[in-house]
């Protein structure tokens, strides 16, 4: 993998995946970061290449040296972390019943202090905005490590903007009637969110493809431009992550999976109607809840997920016609799935049993789903 930092030289238009007209919804919306496939469009542009391999996207901040972030992980309540009921027996409430087709609840460790839990839950405190929203890779890799984040490690470094790196610039637009000074009736109006990253931010990505740097991108619904440099550091500190990942993935033992891009978790679905649909959901379809190893999850509000689909015209290989495709919602980045022991994604096979190609290895391809792997910290793990 080539390792890239792209920083945008103005403000980026990353419209979400709501439907947008000026007659129905005036209102555009914007997603930072962007999405594998808006990423893979623009590299398109710059390479002529139809398939890519991407890792990420990520964020990158540059002071001294350029350090990779990603997002928090969301099983934490201010700076305690929770974990699923069943693994803390000593809970007061380790006897309470739930649906055991769903998730188990998440509670807090029985040895949290009493100074934790009024500093975590004192009139919303995990909602402050010294609490970093993004980690840089040093704290993540002790996480993976050791399957916790100190307290100081969640406090935001002065002026690094490290709770939220980008800041929101709402601009209208008018069309006005001809001859005169007024705003047209239909279509005369409509208002867009663009982002503006702060100074010294950027975000990276890792690809299978060489660059020669610098060199410029457009990204977006409105093509701003954006330098793409290299950046091998930031491919060293994820080899870093991805190495201990790698190694937790093979213990046997309780384990936490920590989404650090969207995860698209999909499946054909046949409805009463005998109509072909898509149905998705916050976890793998191959994790089952009951009597499987998947335990619980922590999560947010999905992430709005609009693409296309490239196909073959009249079975030619130079025409590709383009297609918008079925509108997914994924897991968002920082999403924590709580499992007995370690067990891998369908979607990380490329070929299946009969030499086909996996259709949803496509979503591996564009950065969607990545996991690093933490094995779970608990007293009684600690003592053996």
């Amino acid at each position: 993998m080539y390792w890239y930092k792209l920083t945008p030289l103005d403000i980026l238009m990353l419209r979400d995946a709501k439907p947008f007209s000026p007659q129905e919804r005036a209102w555009a919306g914007s997603i930072f970061p962007p999405n594998g496939h808006t990423i893979a469009g623009a590299l398109r542009g710059l390479l002529g290449k139809e398939t890519f391999n991407i890792v990420g996207p990520f964020l990158c901040y540059e002071n001294t040296e350029n350090t990779l972030y990603l997002p928090r992980p969301l099983g934490f309540v201010g700076s305690t972390q929770l974990v699923p009921l069943t693994w803390e027996t000593k809970s007061h409430i380790h006897n309470a019943l739930w649906g055991k087709t769903q998730p188990c609840p998440l509670v807090r460790p029985h040895n949290s202090k009493d100074e934790d839990e009024e500093e975590n839950y004192n009139s919303g405190k995990e909602q402050s905005p010294e609490f970093r929203q993004y980690l840089p890779s040093c704290v993540v890799k002790e996480y993976l490590k050791t399957g916790k984040i100190d307290k100081h490690c969640w406090t935001v470094a002065d002026g690094t903007h490290e709770n939220k790196p980008w800041t929101i610039e709402t601009r209208s637009h008018n069309s006005i009637e001809p001859g005169t000074k007024q705003v047209k009736d239909a279509d005369g109006y409509f208002v867009e969110n663009a982002i503006r990253l702060h100074k010294n931010w950027s975000f990276a990505i890792g690809i299978n493809h060489e660059i020669t740097t610098p060199a410029t991108i457009r990204l977006g619904g409105e093509g701003h431009r954006v330098i793409v440099e290299s950046c091998p550091e930031l491919g060293e500190q994820w080899q870093e992550l991805q190495n201990i990942s790698d190694s937790n993935f093979q213990a046997d033992t309780k384990s936490i999976a920590y989404l650090v891009t969207p995860g698209v978790f999909e499946r054909p679905h046949t409805n009463k109607h005998n109509q072909k649909v898509s149905l998705c959901r916050p976890y793998p379809w191959e994790w089952k809840l009951k009597d499987g190893i998947f335990v619980s999850m922590s999560t947010d509000k999905p992430v709005p997920i609009s693409c296309r689909i490239r196909e073959k015209e009249d079975n030619t290989k130079s025409i590709t016609k383009s297609i918008t495709a079925p509108q997914v919602f994924a897991a968002p980045p920082g999403t924590l799935y709580y499992l007995e022991k370690p067990q891998g994604l369908f979607q990380d096979t490329e070929i299946l049993p009969n030499y086909k190609k996996n259709r949803v290895n496509n979503w591996r391809q564009l950065g969607y789903s990545e996991m690093l792997w933490i094995k779970y910290q608990g007293k009684s793990e600690e003592k053996s």
